[in-house]
């Protein structure tokens, strides 16, 4: 008579489809928040810091946004490789959301530019109104994906990006640098470890 030997079943830890790695994106947007609001913070108010060009921090805060962006585009089309369809049509519309956010801010900006006669207000409004605009796109992707360390950030910034308007001068400014360049920063770090816990 013989026996028959079982092997124990293997625990396969399925990791869900779409994961991908948002180093890159934290990085370059952390980048942009520090580098061109950090120069916007030094050059700006009635008493500047620092003389610098005043197209210095635009351009450095475009350069980090246009990396960022790349990243995320790339990280977004990567997500939705091998994902089923419902995933990938949540992933369009998502990508949808940052065209029809930005479209609103503009008409928001303009809109209350062109009814209220102050000069500096879509200086301070563009910085911040964008952050809370990522912040709310970066909550909805959160819960679309199942994200946390997303979603978490995106609440920071929709949080501090709107707190900034309480201040004068270059307080938003600061605030967005510090506080939000941070707040990237830690979710840089954060992101190593997320994704090892999937793993």
């Amino acid at each position: 008579m013989s026996t028959a030997t079982l092997t124990a079943p293997t625990t396969v830890r399925a990791v869900r489809t779409g994961e991908v790695d948002n180093r890159a994106t934290y990085v370059s947007f952390g980048l942009a928040y520090v580098l061109g609001h950090g120069a916007a913070a030094l050059t700006k108010g009635a008493d500047p810091l620092v003389a610098l060009p005043g197209w210095l921090p635009m351009t450095l805060l475009g350069l980090g946004l246009a990396a960022g962006t790349y990243y995320s585009t790339r990280a977004a089309l990567r997500a939705q490789r091998g994902a089923a369809e419902p995933e990938v049509l949540s992933g369009q519309l998502l990508g949808a959301s940052w065209v029809t956010g930005f479209a609103a801010l503009f008409l928001a900006i303009t809109g209350l530019a062109s009814t209220v006669d102050v000069g500096d207000l879509q200086t301070v409004l563009w910085p911040t109104g964008s952050g809370l605009v990522v912040g709310l796109l970066y909550l909805g992707e959160g819960a679309a994906r199942r994200n946390v360390l997303h979603y978490c950030l995106g609440t920071w910034l929709a949080l501090v990006s709107a707190a900034a308007l309480f201040l004068d001068s270059t307080g938003p400014f600061w605030v967005l640098t510090v506080a939000g360049g941070g707040g990237y920063a830690v979710s840089a770090l954060l992101e190593r470890r997320r994704l090892a816990a999937l793993a």
